[in-house]
């Protein structure tokens, strides 16, 4: 039979490799670091708006994620977003005419960049950039707009009525 002080070895091994095994399943879950970082090349766009697009948000072409946003910032001249993306060396065969496009996973879900490869037969490289983008649609905005008209529609009633006269 096992004596005390082994058994705690055990116990206390078996703590310790579940302790890392569920540290190593936080980081590879989490996307924040990747103990075998694959070889990628960055690209960039310029958007006019990209929503709630965000750092490490996917990005994917044909369905499959291929990279993932590695960088936002603005622009101070144009006061457009340039948004720079990690593009898995696998996929090194993008066309340079390809354009991209902000879009929300489901109706409610987070923002990702689909790219949408032409004809092109020279390919994208390290540095180069997206000159065809399609800026994120913004469901506020749509619904801002959608209500602006039909309130603009019904002022425009009222406005066409007041000339008429009031029956007693």
């Amino acid at each position: 039979m096992l004596s005390q002080r082994w058994i705690e070895v055990l116990v206390g091994l078996f703590l310790l490799f579940a302790l890392l095994a569920l540290a190593g399943l936080a980081f590879k879950v989490s996307g924040l670091t990747s103990l075998f970082p694959t070889k990628s090349y960055e690209i960039s766009a310029n958007f006019e708006d990209i929503g709630s697009l965000k750092v490490r948000s996917a990005v994917k072409m044909g369905g499959v994620q291929i990279g993932q946003v590695s960088d936002i910032s603005l622009d101070p001249a144009t006061f457009k977003a340039i948004v720079h993306m990690r593009i898995e060396d696998s996929f090194n065969q993008i066309p340079d005419d390809s354009s991209a496009g902000i879009y929300t996973a489901g109706l409610l879900g987070d923002n990702y960049i689909a790219i949408t490869p032409m004809y092109s037969q020279s390919f994208m490289k390290q540095g180069s950039q997206i000159e065809y983008t399609h800026s994120a649609m913004i469901l506020e905005k749509l619904i801002g707009q959608f209500i602006y008209k039909m309130g603009g529609s019904a002022n425009d009633k009222e406005k066409g009525n007041e000339n008429a006269p009031k029956a007693q």
